[in-house]
């Protein structure tokens, strides 16, 4: 896309190096099916992936203690890739703060510079009954959201909570944004939509944060040097309303780590479902991590519910944007397409229409019948 986030050698061995963190809930599941359908894809285009599974999560909290340990740390740096399932569980929000699984994805996030989220969100012909808003609203929504993803309030100083000389707590968090790093998420936001329809939609609350003030200037600043993109700025609260009113309207949404975390999450309920969403981590080098937009679902885990479509095209992500495979990322994009289109759906697609119903293992069996067919 815009980013390089592998090496010349790599590209020219077609030998890749993956590392796979399985985490938790629902996560082993999806990662599994994954794991077949690459190996398979590897097959057909004469690749390598040669996996390396790492605990990360609430499953390195259960054997180690901590959240990301310091040999997965190692491995995802040193890999092409990191392909993420999920991560979570409410059973470790007794934990002090660092010990929690979110920490351990904020340190990786941060360790490895990955400061631009990439979510795209278009409808799927073929699961337009699926959405909970009307056809005519989203048939033609076609947008991606590019989040801030190492600053803001997630991690500014000062952050914490204090107790008050006359009873109680005072707990808070710092939003804060450097000239250079909204400079930066800025400009990948611009040469996106310059690949698009050549629109920038910046979101931010500008009227009442001093840095919204300083988010809008700085974009501002940074669309001059683009001046075959259309920019735009809606309040955060705007934004949330449109996006239910008329989405289409939508191209590249740009907006910092908070206000991204919640718009992308309601963008992605416009597809039908959670779990049919895909996600890149970027940074300006090294290794992306590349994960669905849904969490851990512990509650259906073990029972092969779970939709695994948006960890295969987070993986088709992968191919696309971290290892510049692209015949292997439309081969594997046109499969997941062609099972849809045949009817074949995940519990959570279920709509009013007669569609067959499989599990998470079946479905990803129907999705690697159609890829080796191709």
């Amino acid at each position: 896309m815009f980013i390089d986030t592998q090496n010349t050698e790599s590209k020219t061995m077609k030998d890749y190096k993956i590392t796979l963190l399985a985490g938790d809930g629902i996560g082993p599941e999806i990662s599994n099916v994954t794991h077949t359908i690459l190996v398979a894809l590897a097959n057909k285009h004469d690749l390598t992936f040669n996996f390396d599974k790492k605990c990360f999560g609430g499953s390195a909290i259960q054997s180690t203690g901590n959240p990301l340990p310091e040999d997965t740390l190692q491995t995802c740096k040193d890999s092409d890739a990191v392909l993420l399932a999920a991560i979570g569980n409410p059973k470790f929000d007794s934990l002090p703060r660092e010990k929690r699984p979110e920490t351990g994805l904020l340190r990786l996030r941060s360790e490895l510079g990955l400061f631009a989220n990439i979510r795209p969100v278009k409808i799927i012909e073929a699961l337009i009954e699926s959405s909970s808003l009307k056809e005519d609203i989203i048939r033609n929504v076609d947008l991606v959201v590019v989040r801030e993803l190492t600053g803001g309030i997630y991690f500014g100083h000062p952050k914490g909570r204090i107790k008050l000389e006359k009873g109680g707590e005072r707990a808070f968090n710092t939003m804060s944004y450097t000239n250079h790093e909204i400079d930066r998420i800025a400009k990948i936001a611009f040469e996106l939509a310059e690949k698009r329809r050549k629109k920038v939609c910046s979101v931010d609350k500008a009227n009442v944060l001093d840095v919204s003030q300083l988010w809008r200037e700085r974009v501002i600043n940074t669309g001059k040097k683009y001046q075959d993109i259309s920019l735009d700025h809606q309040y955060v609260d705007n934004a949330a309303m449109q996006l239910v009113r008329s989405p289409d309207q939508f191209d590249v949404i740009l907006t910092g780590n908070l206000f991204g975390d919640i718009i992308s999450d309601e963008a992605a309920m416009l597809t039908g479902s959670i779990g049919m969403l895909p996600s890149a981590s970027l940074g300006s080098s090294g290794p992306g991590v590349f994960e669905p937009v849904h969490g851990s679902a512990p509650d259906i885990a073990g029972k092969n519910l779970a939709n695994p479509i948006a960890m295969i095209l987070s993986a088709a992500m992968m191919l696309k944007i971290g290892l510049n495979e692209i015949e292997a990322a439309k081969n594997l994009e046109t499969a997941v397409d062609k099972v849809l289109k045949k009817g074949f759906r995940t519990s959570d697609l279920i709509s009013g229409t007669s569609s067959n119903k499989l599990g998470c293992k079946e479905i990803g069996e129907e999705i690697l019948k159609v890829l080796e067919a191709l």
